[in-house]
C-alpha cells in the first residue's frame, strides 16, 4: 500500500548498513561542502548523504519517523493526486534532501572539517506536510511526555531548530531540519495548487482557528 515509503526505507537501511563498516563508502557519500565546491561532479552528495547515517539508532529514529508520517502522506497523495502521486511523493523526498542542505553548503563552503549525513531534512519535510493536513492531531516532543496539537509541535520544532542552528556547536545539522520543514510546506502548497482542489492553507487556518476559538471559550468560562 505504501510502495514509495517502503522502498526509500529499504534502500536507506541497506546503504546505511553498508556504510557502517565501509569507511570508503561513507566518505564517498557523505555531504562535504568544500569537496562539492571544488568539483561539481560531487554534487550528488546532496542526495547520497540522505541515505547514510551515523549509527543504527540514528537510522532507526529517522526511518521510524519517516514510516509513521510518510505512510500517511503517501496515502494522501494517492487520494488527491491520482496517477501523479508516486512521482510527486518521490520528487518531494529527493528535492527536500537537496534543498535543506543549500544553506549549509554556502555556510560551510570553506570548512574542511564539516560533514553532514542523514535523512532528517527530508523527514522534516514530510512531517510538516502532515502538520498542515492535520494540525490538531496530537504529537509529542521527546522531552514532553504529553500529546500537543501538531501545529503547536511544529512551532516549537521550528523555534528550537532555528535556535540550535544559530547557536551551532552540535553534531546535528539543525539547519537542515529547519529548511526541510519550510521546503515541505512550500512544496505541498504548490503541488496542491497545480494538481488538486485541496487548499492546504485554508485547511490549516480553519482547523487552527476553530481550536483557538474553542480554547478561548474554555478559558473564558
Amino acid at each position: 500500500m505504501y510502495p514509495i515509503t517502503i522502498f526509500i526505507i529499504i534502500v536507506t537501511a541497506v546503504i546505511s548498513y553498508i556504510s557502517f563498516t565501509n569507511e570508503q563508502w561513507m566518505n564517498k557519500l557523505i555531504f562535504h561542502p568544500p569537496t562539492i565546491h571544488r568539483d561539481s561532479k560531487e554534487a550528488y552528495r546532496f542526495v547520497s548523504c540522505g541515505f547514510i547515517h551515523a549509527d543504527i539508532p540514528h537510522l532507526l529514529f529517522n526511518m521510524y519517523s519517516f514510516y509513521i508520517f510518510g505512510t500517511a502522506i503517501e496515502l494522501f497523495f494517492k487520494d488527491n493526486f491520482a496517477d501523479k502521486s508516486y512521482f510527486l511523493y518521490l520528487l518531494l523526498y529527493i528535492t527536500a534532501l537537496i534543498v535543506c542542505l543549500i544553506p549549509t553548503y554556502f555556510k560551510q563552503l570553506n570548512n574542511y572539517n564539516y560533514y553532514s549525513l542523514g535523512a532528517s531534512g527530508a523527514v522534516s519535510a514530510v512531517v510538516f506536510i502532515y502538520i498542515f493536513i492535520a494540525p490538531l492531531q496530537g504529537l509529542r516532543l521527546m522531552f514532553i511526555p504529553i500529546d500537543i496539537p501538531a501545529f503547536i509541535f511544529g512551532i516549537l520544532y521550528l523555534g528550537i531548530s532555528a535556535y540550535l542552528a544559530k547557536r551551532g556547536n552540535t553534531n546535528i545539522n539543525h539547519s537542515a531540519h529547519l529548511w526541510g520543514a519550510v521546503y515541505g510546506i512550500a512544496f505541498f502548497i504548490l503541488i496542491c495548487k497545480i494538481n488538486s482542489n485541496f487548499n492546504p492553507i485554508e485547511n490549516f487556518s480553519v482547523q487552527v482557528s476553530a481550536f483557538i476559538s474553542s480554547a478561548k471559550h474554555y478559558f473564558n468560562g
